[in-house]
């Protein structure tokens, strides 16, 4: 493990003793498979950070907490490494928790070892139960604000939410869909990755409210509890198929598009019509191949600074300049990709 930093810098950026670092850089023994690893990836997390980090200004360490697919989280820190320069003269410095999927006590471990060690704020994704919620209020107990990232703890002590409105995008899709299906007959699939997910849940209601204005007729059908992770959404997309052979769109409220479309497929089953969210690299990919019809999108790089100026005003380094409004829906198709993103040529 070569590297040029101090082993002091090394032990901020991992949350860990001075001498818990040194046992692991010099091979002393005594220390976990786990905490190796910890000490490895902050090595890494300062190489990545190195060149944005300045001297001067003020530094801020933060915490970014979340329970997430891979794909998403990667895509996070991605747009949280590149608004580093944007947030100078103040200097961010960011340790990452990421758990694909873990029981609700690990992530309440994660928080409140946070809250034990200190930080200057927690970015958090992570379900609306009523543990999480008691463990940001142990945070803010701590004098750490806490900022929801596309879902939301609105009953928690978190300072803020930066993301889009959730329910407003669902009625988007369900508007969106059936401008596509017309008059064509049919059901509509809806997969959430996991209920507890206050965004998932109020991008599920909006859809089906809005459903029942647009198309009464349609019957809408669910899978659930996934994670959005490929191998389970497969099996119960499968499932969901074989059992209701009227299904001929899909709206993708939490992800595993992959895997639903490659359900689809297995069976020989056309999906007319695709929505999803979020501009990950499948759904790049999927864009451009034409098996999605459209992804609702949000500048995730606006949201993590956003949210990383929230952390600033709590900590007074910023003057508060009101309520966080939701940020914009922005409807992508194969024909609007942003820029770098070459579309196909259209179909013959």
């Amino acid at each position: 493990m070569r590297h040029p930093y101090p082993i002091r810098e090394i032990a901020r950026q991992a949350g860990l003793s001075t001498a818990t670092v040194d046992r692991v850089l010099n091979d002393r023994g005594n220390v976990t498979e786990g905490t190796i690893r910890e000490v490895r990836e902050a090595i890494k997390d300062l190489d990545r950070q190195k060149a944005q980090v300045r001297i001067g200004g003020r530094t801020f360490m933060i915490d970014i907490v979340m329970q997430s697919p891979e794909r998403f989280s990667t895509a996070v820190r991605e747009a949280l490494e590149a608004e580093l320069p944007s947030l100078h003269p103040a200097v961010v410095r960011s340790r990452f928790h990421f758990r694909e999927t873990c029981p609700p006590g690990e992530l309440i471990g994660t928080l409140d070892k946070i809250a034990k060690r200190g930080s200057q704020g927690v970015i958090l994704k992570a379900p609306d139960v009523p543990e999480v919620g008691a463990a940001v209020g142990r945070l803010a107990t701590a004098g750490i604000p806490v900022v929801t990232l596309v879902t939301d703890l609105p009953h928690s002590a978190r300072v803020a939410y930066v993301g889009i409105d959730n329910r407003a995008a669902g009625a988007t899709a369900a508007y969106l869909l059936e401008q596509w299906l017309g008059d064509r007959p049919g059901n509509v699939l809806t997969t959430i990755s996991r209920g507890s997910f206050r965004g998932e849940e109020e991008r599920e209601m909006g859809f089906r409210g809005a459903m029942r204005l647009v198309d009464p007729r349609r019957s809408l059908v669910e899978v659930t509890d996934s994670d959005g992770l490929d191998a389970t959404q497969r099996d119960l997309v499968l499932e969901a198929l074989k059992h209701d052979e009227d299904i001929v769109a899909v709206y993708s409220v939490g992800g595993g598009n992959l895997a639903t479309l490659d359900a689809f497929d297995a069976l020989g089953r056309p999906c007319a019509v695709f929505i999803a969210h979020d501009l990950d690299q499948d759904n790049m990919r999927l864009l451009r191949e034409r098996r999605l019809s459209a992804v609702l999108h949000h500048d995730l790089r606006q949201d993590v600074r956003r949210a990383c100026q929230t952390i600033m005003r709590a900590n007074k380094a910023l003057p508060d300049d009101g309520p966080t409004l939701p940020s914009a829906i922005q409807v992508v198709t194969p024909f609007n990709l942003p820029p770098g993103v070459s579309p196909l040529p259209p179909m013959g």
